[in-house]
């Protein structure tokens, strides 16, 4: 098993009055980071390019972010997402998008088909079905095949030179 060397950095973000403290790992080998917000006033995240995961309602939120900041997002993973309610922002969506949804959630799969069909053509965006997950992925293995598929977008995606 490969070992990797990770720093972790005790954090404290400000956000609307709000105090959130946490530890952000990152490993040696970083490629780029996935989380929302802060990271530009951070020196140890300047040149990494930045990935947003999103579920449920929060989908819309890091398409609606990416929208608005195309040149600082470089990927997103939306996991049994609502993109619909980006409405508006989904064509603006520059960066490359991957739906994921669980085969059994009938009216997300058709939400996700409708926003895909807005976003932009030519745009790198594709959806993944996951068969026999409900909504919350709650089946055994699910939510870690939704892991895999994610890990693997952002890879792709998050590395200095694309490889596709």
């Amino acid at each position: 098993m490969n070992k990797t060397n990770t720093e972790n950095r005790y954090v404290r973000i400000l956000s609307t009055g709000v105090h959130l403290e946490g530890i952000l790992s990152v490993p040696d080998d970083a490629k780029g980071l996935v989380v929302f917000e802060w990271l530009d006033l951070q020196p140890f995240a300047q040149g990494l390019k930045r990935g947003l995961f999103g579920s449920s309602t929060g989908a819309a939120g890091a398409l609606m972010t990416a929208a608005e900041l195309p040149q600082k997002v470089a990927a997103i993973v939306s996991r049994g997402g609502r993109p619909d309610l980006a409405g508006s922002a989904l064509p603006k969506v520059q960066a490359p998008t991957l739906l994921i949804v669980g085969g059994n959630d009938e009216e997300v799969i058709h939400l996700n088909e409708k926003a895909l069909a807005q976003m932009q053509p030519g745009q790198e965006k594709k959806m993944m079905i996951v068969p026999g997950a409900s909504h919350l992925f709650e089946e055994p293995g699910t939510l870690e095949y939704v892991a895999r598929l994610a890990t693997n977008w952002f890879q792709t995606h998050l590395s200095p030179v694309n490889v596709r």
